[in-house]
């Protein structure tokens, strides 16, 4: 358990036996919990690529809440756990932040604040359901390589590709993106390790 300004949050820490060539440290969606089947299968498949992972359930889930808190209140508890996760760490591993859909967003709002050298979002709501003029595509603006995991199909919306940022696009894949959650791990470390932030 981690104390963070909004509540205690849990971080489930997973490193390899060898010195990690990157810190993975993933949020998860609004009502689900950081057993969700990508992220499940990327923290197995990142693990066994020499990643030290982070799964992070933030504190109003630890609560027993399935509203999400307010966008301000996820940033802020998740910048305290990004600290007290890397203040374990030395030598510091390059650190990738990221999540699936609410905790994607969050891991690129943050991203500059903590550091990070990369994002990775999964299932990124581009905007509700049927209101795609509420785009959030500024939020994808990290400034630093972002990679991009969305279905084909999902009701969320697809974001575009740019500058720093990598788009891939799971056929047949809805927003939990369950339909091949080991194919969409092995996507995420392929680009882990072309930054050298994963071995291959």
């Amino acid at each position: 358990m981690v104390d963070t300004p909004r509540g205690p949050a849990r971080v489930d820490l997973v490193v390899p036996r060898a010195a990690p060539v990157g810190l993975l440290v993933l949020g998860h969606g609004a009502g689900g919990d950081v057993d969700a089947a990508d992220l499940s299968a990327l923290s197995v498949a990142a693990s066994r690529a020499a990643v030290a992972v982070a799964r992070v359930t933030q504190p109003y889930r630890v609560a027993g809440r399935r509203a999400p808190a307010p966008a301000g209140h996820l940033d802020d508890a998740w910048r305290a756990v990004v600290a007290a996760v890397v203040a374990g760490f030395d030598p510091l591993p390059p650190l990738i932040v990221g999540g699936r859909s609410s905790g994607a967003r969050v891991a690129c709002r943050t991203a500059s604040v903590v550091a990070a050298a990369g994002v990775v979002a999964l299932a990124f709501p581009l905007h509700p359901p049927g209101r795609p003029e509420r785009s959030r595509i500024d939020e994808l603006d990290t400034g630093r390589p972002t990679l991009v995991v969305n279905g084909d199909r999902d009701p969320f919306g697809v974001p575009p590709p740019g500058p720093d940022r990598e788009v891939v696009l799971r056929p047949g894949e809805r927003h939990d993106l369950k339909g091949d959650p080991d194919g969409i791990a092995a996507a995420v470390v392929r680009w882990l390790a072309r930054h050298g932030w994963a071995r291959p």
